[in-house]
């Protein structure tokens, strides 16, 4: 494997690309450390050592945010605006039939998709900017912080506006960076980006595990995270890379004197075929009461019941019902993305059949059939991989950044997984030998 790095870093095109992404990456942590205008850093800091409360209900944005969040920099809203602006275009090319015409048409029509994407971020950053800002003033990004309510000395309208303009031109900034990572580096840009903001808060999230053991000086439980970390890559990489094969055969068509077709191929349908979707989608949703109870301050009986069962995460009640979220959103999530009857319609137009299915209907069945089976392991995986932190909350009294579980382990190998496969691609062109043997 180091003789293919160096390979790859001797061959002077792709040695220009890795060296422009990793050039994005470095820029991209160096904006995730400066102020933005009107925060007191030292307050921040200081709250931020008083308590850990912004990583329960802000954690996946100060995760997906490279620890930006918290810290109030000009990169606080992160890649965040962008994921949940292409979620949001994804489901409603299902749902308005202007927008599923715009991607049948190819590229002019995935570039009015992008353009519309990027309208949306914009228009989400600057929501959530305001919503960063209002609970910055308030304290409540910090509860129980003593200066939290310090943190934005200066509350004037024009401090608010340079504020939430600056995050807003942050997020912009941080999406043409990954534009220019897809177009002239190695991997897809956001994808890399994100990688880097999670990866990022993994030596903290290790040392900090260390600092609060017992046994050895804390030694003996780093090493049985580092050892339940191994073992959980190794199961994601299985998972991830598992497929069932369907056998697709074209017949064979006679144009002129010469015959066509006659192959085997397959459509490969992946056991976790939603991929970290429905753990973005179950957290974001049960954000929503928490948040709600929060910005209203109300004493009621209901809110005290979501104070007590659906902020914390180790509560039995708030572990039931994020997995049976998860599962659900899975299944979603594949019923929109995947249509058989498009497949088995295309099959039919281009002479392909699946051996002992007749074409149409009958196709268009059998897909839904082996999609519906293989997607409940794949579900179940999710949701067991995304309780991984709670678990490890409650049995290794670790932090809740514990960084080998939930939606973090599932981006990064993920994002590791294509980009190694994009590497290698590059490198089969030009020395007929893979990246990893």
């Amino acid at each position: 494997m180091l003789t293919a790095f160096a390979r790859a870093f001797k061959t002077p095109d792709l040695r220009k690309k890795l060296l422009f992404t990793l050039g994005i990456m470095v820029l991209f942590r160096l904006g995730a450390h400066v102020p933005v205008p009107g925060v007191d850093y030292r307050n921040v800091q200081m709250c931020m050592d008083q308590t850990k409360s912004g990583q329960g209900l802000f954690g996946l944005v100060n995760m997906f945010s490279g620890g930006a969040l918290l810290q109030i920099t000009i990169f606080a809203l992160g890649i965040m605006p962008y994921i949940t602006a292409s979620i949001i275009l994804q489901l409603l090319t299902v749902v308005i039939p202007r927008l599923e015409a715009l991607k049948k048409e190819g590229q002019s029509g995935q570039g009015k998709i992008t353009q519309y994407t990027r309208y949306l971020t914009v228009a989400l950053a600057i929501l959530q900017g305001t919503g960063l800002v209002a609970t910055a003033r308030s304290g409540a990004l910090f509860g129980g912080c003593t200066v939290g309510n310090q943190i934005v000395p200066n509350q004037s309208i024009f401090t608010t506006v340079v504020m939430v303009v600056t995050m807003t031109a942050g997020t912009c900034l941080i999406m043409w960076l990954g534009e220019l990572i897809t177009d002239r580096g190695i991997g897809n840009g956001m994808s890399i980006l994100m990688f880097t903001s999670i990866a990022a808060g993994f030596p903290t999230a290790l040392w900090a595990i260390k600092l609060q053991g017992n046994l050895m000086g804390g030694w003996l439980e780093f090493s049985l995270v580092i050892l339940c970390g191994l073992a959980m890559v190794a199961l994601v990489v299985f998972v991830e890379q598992a497929q069932r094969r369907i056998p697709v055969q074209y017949a064979k068509r006679m144009i002129g004197r010469r015959s066509y077709g006659g192959t085997s191929t397959y459509i490969p349908l992946k056991v976790n075929q939603a991929g970290v979707i429905p753990v973005i989608f179950a957290s974001s949703l049960l954000y929503i009461p928490a948040l709600l109870v929060q910005f209203t301050g109300s004493k009621a009986d209901w809110a005290e019941w979501i104070q007590r069962n659906l902020v914390k995460g180790d509560h039995p009640i708030y572990m039931v019902t994020y997995f049976l979220l998860i599962v659900f959103f899975a299944f979603f999530y594949v019923a929109i993305s995947f249509n058989p009857e498009e497949v088995a319609d295309n099959m039919k137009k281009y002479g392909g059949f699946i051996p002992g299915i007749r074409a149409g209907r009958p196709t268009a069945e059998y897909l839904s059939y082996v999609l519906n089976r293989i997607t409940w392991p794949g579900s179940l995986y999710l949701g067991l991989i995304a309780l991984v932190p709670t678990v490890a909350l409650v049995t290794l009294n670790a932090n809740q950044n514990f960084p080998f579980g939930g939606t973090s382990i599932l981006i990064i190998v993920g994002v590791g997984l294509e980009t190694v496969k994009q590497i290698e691609s590059q490198l089969q062109q030009r020395n007929y030998e893979g990246f990893l043997r």
